[in-house]
């Protein structure tokens, strides 16, 4: 989950997932997951793009990758 959602690693994921005040998970950040699952990658190839165009410096690999578990 913390690849898919593109933060550092699983202790950062963890701070959404529990504790007593467990930290809320932004709608951006959310939308970007959604986006990796159901998207192909040439749909997220084109928004990619998209973000170079409007001058955005994109990782388009780690964009267009899913995390390994997932590409099955």
């Amino acid at each position: 989950m913390a690849e898919l959602a593109s933060v550092s690693g699983g202790q950062q994921w963890r701070k959404y997932t529990g504790g007593s005040e467990p930290r809320e998970l932004n709608m951006h950040v959310l939308f970007f997951m959604a986006a990796r699952l159901a998207l192909d990658p040439d749909q997220l190839q084109a928004i990619a793009n998209k973000m170079q165009d409007i001058g955005a410096q994109v990782d388009t690999d780690a964009l267009v990758r899913l995390p390994g578990e997932l590409q099955a």
